[in-house]
């Protein structure tokens, strides 16, 4: 998975489409990811108990993975993402465009 939480990506398809956001939540099982402030939809919930809230309830939901890009916090572009394996055997992911260490 090379996209992680709190990473800032940028949608490249569908009814978003040119919209950025952070990372809410990945699930890498299912190749989809949740994204805060795109793909809301509304979905008509009953009270159950004071937990939750009823009526129409907007959320964000999953969007497939593959159409979003990393922006890259030094260049502020969408970029891919590749890797590098530091002096120290770790291994980074790297920017393609400005191959700057990505958080």
């Amino acid at each position: 998975m090379r996209i992680t939480k709190n990473d800032a990506v940028l949608v490249i398809a569908g009814k978003d489409r040119g919209k950025t956001g952070k990372v809410r939540q990945v699930m890498p099982d299912e190749g989809k990811l949740i994204v805060e402030g795109v793909n809301i939809i509304k979905r008509h919930t009953k009270p159950q108990g004071t937990a939750r809230q009823a009526g129409i309830v907007e959320r964000e939901a999953p969007l497939d993975i593959a159409k979003v890009m990393l922006v890259c916090a030094r260049c502020s572009k969408p970029t891919r993402v590749g890797y590098k394996v530091l002096e120290d055997g770790s291994r980074v992911r790297v920017c393609r465009s400005c191959h700057e260490v990505i958080g």
